[in-house]
């Protein structure tokens, strides 16, 4: 199918050069090519609304918060706490207890691990995960089976990168108390079935935790519909900033649960002989919070729902359609890997004759940008026969222009590899 018969049977649903006027970096050339940014999976590009907001903190606003009287200091308090209540908004949360500001979802998922599980967990008790996990959902859960001596259970993946329901039920046991699962794979863009997940696992007895880093920036997602026990996301893959992220959790749950780290603002009264914590939402927020980090991203979401999810989702398939289609057109000796249906606009693939690592260098000269390697997902390449993959991940900015442009510069890479 050529740009010009698809592009007369798709359009986005949204002004896309407007969209891309709002991301500066857009406009720049790498290696004197203009840029074309498909590595959005590993990080989305910002929108000047997040980085003028960050700009407008440090301009005006730059004080600690939840410790000062005076005026700079209540205005970064409002304006952090604001933003939680716009991440409770963005994921439907009950309550603004239930948002944890972390580091990312990285630190999401290790706070559960250190805090609910060790609490909670033993020795033999089973924590379930998939085989297309990010290793950041599965180190912490191994980490906890040396100390504690619990088991780590895998649920494999069928040949085209589904998850193996048929297996995930006769995993799914009394003997399992966790279910720590991603929602959409960042290595194959597979989408998990979660509310049926969840659900089969709560009849079980199980709590749940899903990684939702890859979910949040392409689909909306209602916490409390979907039920899990605790959700974890990272602000820079949903055009917010690095260095924050959100651990939501059932209120109940995090009450019961002990503090992770120790410091300032975690607590309520200290003494040498003892000390009493704060109440939620602090008593996991040790130390001096990322504050204009969690102002970007409170600004992100509102950006993310003031666009509409479901027109920015729609238009990410319709590139991830028309791009898989000129690359199996186009690229003989081309492997996709994770055809799940229903992916996410992700395409990890090897080509014959070309290894991942030359195809990423080699069209970084181009200019255009691609991630290339294991994806921190070692288990699930080895699994699939690959030790490394190259990677294309569409965001909302992305055009058919580009995909035209990358489907070219694969062909002209591999000419010059063979």
């Amino acid at each position: 199918m050529s740009e010009l018969a698809f592009d007369a049977l798709q359009q986005p649903d949204f002004d896309l050069q407007a969209l891309r006027a709002q991301f500066p970096i857009l406009q720049r050339q790498v290696n004197g090519k203009p840029l074309v940014y498909l590595d959005n999976a590993a990080t989305c590009q910002k929108p000047l609304a997040v980085i003028e907001a960050m700009d407008q903190y440090y301009r005006q606003t730059n004080a600690n918060i939840h410790r000062g009287l005076h005026t700079l200091s209540q205005e970064a308090t409002d304006a952090h706490e604001e933003a939680r209540g716009k991440l409770q908004k963005f994921i439907n949360a009950a309550s603004h207890k239930e948002i944890i500001f972390t580091r990312g979802a990285t630190e999401a998922i290790n706070l559960v691990a250190q805090s609910w599980g060790r609490a909670n967990l033993k020795a033999g008790d089973q924590v379930l995960v998939s085989m297309m996990e990010h290793h950041a959902n599965i180190v912490p859960w191994q980490q906890l089976r040396d100390q504690l001596g619990i088991e780590l259970k895998v649920i494999p993946i069928l040949e085209n990168g589904s998850l193996d329901l048929q297996a995930f039920e006769e995993l799914m046991t009394e003997k399992v108390k966790l279910l720590a699962i991603t929602q959409v794979s960042n290595a194959l863009g597979t989408v998990n079935p979660i509310t049926q997940l969840v659900r089969q696992a709560h009849d079980k007895g199980a709590l749940v935790l899903v990684d939702g880093a890859q979910a949040v920036p392409h689909q909306a997602v209602d916490v409390q519909a979907l039920d899990a026990d605790f959700y974890v996301f990272s602000g820079h893959k949903m055009y917010g900033p690095t260095g924050i992220g959100v651990l939501y959790g059932k209120e109940k749950l995090l009450e019961a649960m002990p503090p992770w780290q120790g410091g300032g603002d975690m607590i309520d009264i200290v003494t040498f002989e003892k000390t009493t914590y704060a109440g939620l939402p602090h008593k996991f927020e040790a130390g001096t919070p990322a504050i204009a980090e969690a102002i970007g991203l409170g600004v992100a979401a509102d950006w993310m729902l003031d666009l509409e999810l479901g027109k920015l989702a729609a238009w990410e398939h319709a590139l991830l359609d028309y791009a898989t289609e000129q690359m199996q057109t186009e690229l003989p000796g081309l492997r996709i890997l994770g055809e799940a249906p229903g992916k996410a606009a992700v395409i990890s693939f090897v080509l014959e004759g070309a290894h991942a690592q030359d195809l990423g260098l080699l069209t970084d000269q181009l200019g255009i940008a691609i991630r290339t390697g294991h994806h921190c997902a070692m288990p699930v390449l080895h699994h699939l026969g690959v030790d490394a993959t190259a990677r294309a991940s569409f965001a909302a900015y992305n055009t058919l222009e580009e995909v035209d442009v990358f489907v070219a510069g694969l062909k002209r890479v591999r000419e010059m590899l063979v």
